[in-house]
This record gives C-alpha cells, structure tokens and sequence, in this order.
C-alpha cells in the first residue's frame, strides 16, 4: 500500500512539473547555427538571417499554403533545391516561432512537391 501511495505521489509531482513548465520560445541562437552551417543561403550578417527567417514566420501565421512559401523561398535564394527552401522555413518556424509549427504542419498535409 505504501508503496502505490509513493507512486501516486510521484506521478502527481511529475504531472505538476509538467503543467507549470514555461513554453517553448525561440531559440535565435540555434536558427543562425543551423542555417550559417548550412550552404547556400549567404546571409550578410545574422540581423538579415533573422529578419528573413521571421519573414517566415509571418507568412506562415498569415496562413500561406506550404507549396507557395517554398516556392517563394527558393525564388529568393535562386534555387530549384527544395530540401534548401524546405530546410530553411523548417530551421525558422522551429526555433524562431515554434507556436506556429502546427499551422505549419496544417498546410504542408497532402503537399507533394
């Protein structure tokens, strides 16, 4: 008995933590790692790095299908690679507006290229 009362104990603990953690912000720091180490894109500094990459994130809020954004994206940088146009809106909604990773999820359903 006692031991089904620790658990319980435990569980309720660990299920607080879980309600009372902060959510998930951005991570500025990780998007201009990852799209510097990244080829291809040539950002003059890290403010146009992230300038663009919130230009994401406002597109993708304003609700534009996936197929136009990589369209748009690989036009910008003069590239018919869409893993290149992929990967750099994939880097800024993850780490820039992770609140917006479901409604990029939402238009990407179905997409195939």
């Amino acid at each position: 008995m006692k031991r089904v009362i620790v658990a319980l104990a435990a569980a309720a603990a660990g299920a607080g933590a879980l309600v009372c953690a902060p959510p998930a912000g951005a991570d500025v720091v990780a998007y201009l790692v990852n799209v510097h180490v990244r080829p291809g894109y040539n950002f003059p500094n890290a403010d146009a790095a992230i300038g663009y990459g919130n230009s994401i994130c406002d597109r993708v809020a304003a609700k534009m299908g996936y197929a136009q954004l990589v369209d748009q994206v690989k036009a910008d940088f003069r590239t018919a690679d869409y893993y290149q146009g992929a990967y750099l809106i994939n880097q800024a909604v993850n780490e820039l507006c992770p609140a917006q990773i479901w409604q990029l999820r939402q238009s990407a359903a179905g997409y195939t290229g």
